[in-house]
Formats: C-alpha cells, structure tokens, sequence
C-alpha cells in the first residue's frame, strides 16, 4: 500500500501531499489542470527516466516521495538495504534542473536500478494508452501467463535459460561451421608440409655427413690421382720407396747383432718398409674405391637440394625444419580436436533443443488450460461491463520457439452477436479495449499486490458503461489499493478517497494544487464533472444520488 505521495516543483505543483487510503483512490481536475504529474511523479519512483523540463520554472530541482508498506518478500530482496527493523519503505528521487537525478531507498543514497527493483512489486502503472497494450500479442502472452498462476513465472523462467543456451550453442555452432572450411584447406596444408618433410628425413648429423661426401666427390679426380700416384711411387720397379727402402734395409741386415745401437735404428728402418708397403696398399684401395663413387655425387646433391627448399621454406636450418613439423603435428592434433568439437557442440544443441521443447509443451498445457477459464471469466466480466453480448476467446497457436515459449497468443472478441471473434486489434474500439483490459486484469488477478495506478483509461467510455467502469475498478480495489485518475463522475463517486486537481493560472508561472475533499467538497466536484453550474440543483441531486450509490 502507498501511504504517502509526495512531490514539490514537479511541472506546476510547487507541493504536494497525498494521503492516500485503501481501496479506490480518484485524482480528478478540469482538462490541463496537471493530473497527468501525479502519473509523472510515481513513474519517476518506478525509476522512468526524467525528461528534460521536468522542474518547475524558478525551481533547483524536484522532489518526489513515495511512503510504502514493506512487504516480507520485498524485505528480503532488498537484503541490508534496509534497516531490520523497518516497517516502511521509502523511495524517493531528486531531479535537478540540470537533469541530473538522485535516487533514495529509506533516506539513503541508492541507484535508479536499485530503486526499479524495489518499485517493481510495489507499483503496477497503467497509463492512458495502456489499454491499446492489449492489441500486442506480447501483452497478451504476459496476461495469460499471469493467468496461469506463480508456477507458469518458474516454467517461463527455466525456459528462458534454456532458449538462451540453445541460441548461444547455434551460434557457437554455426562458428564452428564456418570455421570448418579454413579448417579443411589449414589441415590439407599441413599434411602437405608434414609429409614433405617426413619423406625427406632429414637430420643434423646426416647432414653433415652429405656435405662432407658432397665435397669429396666434387673432386673424385684428383683425390683418384693422387692416391693412384702416391701408390705408384712407393711401389714403382726403378726409384720406388719400397725398392729403396728394401735394398737399404738388406744393408742393415748385413750388421745386425753388431752394434745395438744400429740394430734399434734398423728396427725403426725395417717398421718403415713395412709401413710402405700398408700405406701403399691403402692408397690403392682408396683410389679404386673412388671409381665406385662414380655417379654417387647426383643423388647427394639432389638429397641436399631436397633440404635446401625445405630450409628455405621453414627457417634456414635443418633443426627449424623438424621443429615445424612438430607444430605441424600438434595443429594437425588441434584440428582434428575442432572436428570433436564440432560433433560434441551439435549433440549439446540436439540435446538443448530437446529440453527446450519439453518444456516448451509444459508452458503451452499450462497455457492452454488458462486460456479456458480466463475466456470465461472475462466473457462474465464484459457482461457486468456493459457488454452482455460480447463473446471473449482465446487462440493458442503453435509458433517458431521464441524467448516467451513455442506458443502465438491472440485474443478474439466478437463485441456484438452475430459477428464472429476476431481479432482484439481489429475489431474493438477504444472504449472496449478498456473494458477488456479490466476484466482480464480482474480475472487474471494481473498485478499481484502492488498498488494499482490507472492514468485515465476509462477514456472514451460513458453512461451506464461508466458506471460498471467504475464498480470494476472498485472490484478490484477490494482487498488491495487503487489510484485511478479520471474524467468520468460515475468512477469519482465510488471512490474511498477523492483528490482534487486544480490548476492557478493567475500565477506567474502557473501553479497546480492538490487537495483531499470531504464528502460535502466531493459532491461539488462531481457536480463539475457533470458539466454543471455550481448552483444547479437538478446536477447536485444527481451527484448526492451517485454518492449514495456508491
């Protein structure tokens, strides 16, 4: 319940108090006079925005207070917020002239959004046009889920996670998808350059060991030549070392035992000869093994011509070269890993989308038995609203799965017999959608609660219909409290608490006061929204009468 309004230098109230009671509150007021601020000033406490010229003229800023009860709930969602032993709950917001504002929940400094949470369960608005609301399929859905009951709140809830994850995991797969293509060229090409160098097993020290042969067949000739030369001179017939080396060394023979001195250095000269003889056969093998090389130089070049491209291509050296296929192994290994990925990403959607689905069709037989009792409860409410003849339905239609479910609501009436439903956006005019939108409210219990604020909606409706307007509104003000800001004398007059708005142009700027009236002040007033003089007797019975109705 709001038990308080206060608001100062908001448009053209300079100040205002409003005490407010239970049940039906009505604000009424001649055209222009600023009933619409009162809606200005709770929608600042809902935490609107503040739009610019806002203040009063003349005025720093402007101040609005709402004094509430502080529902247990509400308590525990605002956690230290709030005192422990708080039995109220303020809000309040200031608004410079500037444009900047301020926001307060019990005398301390909040945010906007802390003050839009607290408002939330405290205040349902209903502004001038929110009955055009009800030609929205969306609106639609939120009523019939409200119909529902509190359990339809968790599903819808749960639900909302699991479509949040479905798109989030299409996304993700779709990524995945798109992906794949680069992802296929990538691992072609690595398999590519992983085989080049595999097949061409390529190392550091056989590497080293081609350069080294590589050198020496280059020059197979004159290292042929040599040896082959080297070997003839030690074994040549006439002059060769052997011969010399052999005929010296009989000499030696010849003393042997003599002096041992001599006989050591024959010994050496004897080790010599020998050596000669190995050294040349060395150098004749050597020669001669070169002729089996012959041709042997084509292949090393063009193994180390293999290894020159592939040094050029991955980093100069041959060890660069193993190491980018140790990467090219483990890219190959990440790839491969995407491809799981993109099968374990498709199963989780699968699986998601399988959830979702389930719990879709729990939201659509919840949704289906509402819609029932809400169609007939609200075709009971038209009749009481002046509409006896109008039929009331409710389709539910299978849908793409959205944020809210699978489910497309629309609501059909068929305001006069004969005709079939059709749709509400279509068929209904102004005044009717009002009293639609009350029905549904009443029997969808829509609101909670929360203190109930309607801005006019009763526009375009009169007479009888008015009447039953306004014992709808007092329908739903019984048990909880409604404000209610209207033009029609037949709703004012059934109200616990009246409040008059008017407006002093002889002021400079023009001001708005606020004022409660008592009973006799209230029948004044409704003798001027009868459109009549004052004095006019006939209007003041009439107004007498529809207090005494009430």
């Amino acid at each position: 319940m709001l038990h308080e309004l206060r608001v100062e230098n908001l448009l053209l109230i300079e100040r205002a108090e409003l005490r407010l009671a239970p049940g039906l509150n009505v604000l009424t007021g001649e055209t222009g006079a600023g009933k619409t601020v009162l809606a200005h000033a709770l929608d600042l406490l809902l935490g609107g925005r503040a739009r610019s010229g806002i203040v009063r003229p003349g005025a720093a800023e402007a101040y609005v207070e709402g004094v509430f009860d502080l529902p247990s709930g509400l308590r525990a969602l605002l956690g230290d917020r709030v005192a422990p032993d708080a039995e109220e709950l303020v809000l309040a917001r200031r608004v410079s002239s500037e444009g900047r504002t301020r926001a307060y929940l019990n005398r301390r400094s909040a945010s906007v959004a802390d003050l839009r949470e607290a408002a939330e369960g405290l205040i349902a608005f209903y502004g001038q046009h929110e009955h055009r609301k009800l030609t929205l399929a969306s609106s639609q859905l939120e009523l019939l889920d409200a119909a529902c009951g509190p359990a339809q709140a968790g599903r819808r809830e749960r639900y909302a996670t699991l479509h949040a994850r479905v798109r989030s995991l299409e996304g993700s797969l779709e990524e995945l998808r798109e992906r794949a293509g680069a992802r296929d060229r990538e691992l072609d090409l690595l398999q590519f350059e992983l085989a080049e160098i595999e097949a061409a097993e390529a190392s550091e020290p056989e590497e080293a060991e081609l350069v080294g042969r590589r050198d020496r067949l280059r020059h197979v000739e004159a290292l042929r030549g040599a040896a082959l030369a080297a070997a003839e001179a030690v074994v040549a017939d006439e002059g060769g070392v052997a011969g010399v080396l052999s005929s010296a060394g009989a000499l030696l023979d010849g003393v042997d035992g003599v002096d041992p001195a001599l006989d050591a250095l024959g010994e050496r000269w004897r080790a010599l000869a020998i050596e000669a003889d190995d050294l040349a056969a060395d150098l004749r093998v050597y020669g001669e093994g070169l002729d089996a090389e012959d041709g042997g130089l084509d292949v090393v070049e063009e193994r180390l011509a293999v290894w020159d491209r592939l040094k050029r291509k991955h980093g100069g050296t041959i060890a660069s070269v193993l190491a980018h296929a140790d990467e090219c192994r483990a890219r190959v290994a990440e790839l491969d890993h995407a491809e799981v990925a993109l099968e374990e990403a498709q199963a989780a959607l699968t699986e998601a989308r399988a959830a979702r689905s389930a719990l879709a069709l729990e939201l659509r037989k919840a949704r289906a038995k509402a819609a029932k009792t809400l169609a007939v409860d609200v075709r009971g409410r038209l009749a009481e609203l002046a509409m006896e003849a109008a039929t009331f339905e409710i389709a539910l239609e299978e849908r793409e799965a959205g944020a809210t479910g699978a489910d497309a609501v629309e609501f059909l009436i068929a305001p006069n017999p004969g005709v079939p439903p059709a749709p509400l956006r279509e068929t209904a005019s102004g005044g009717e959608l009002s009293r639609v939108m009350l029905a549904l409210m009443g029997a969808a219990n829509d609101g909670g609660g929360a203190v109930l604020v309607f801005d006019e909606v009763d526009a375009g409706i009169g007479g009888h219909t008015a009447r039953a307007v306004g014992e709808q509104l007092r329908s739903l003000a019984s048990g909880r409290q409604v404000v209610c800001i209207t033009h029609l004398p037949q709703v004012a007059s059934l109200a616990a608490r009246h409040f008059s708005i008017a407006k002093d142009v002889g002021r400079e700027p023009a001001i708005t006061t606020v004022t409660e009236l008592a009973e006799k002040q209230v029948v004044g007033e409704l003798v001027r929204m009868l459109g009549a003089p004052a004095d006019d007797v006939a209007a003041r019975r009439h107004a007498k009468e529809l207090r005494k109705a009430a």
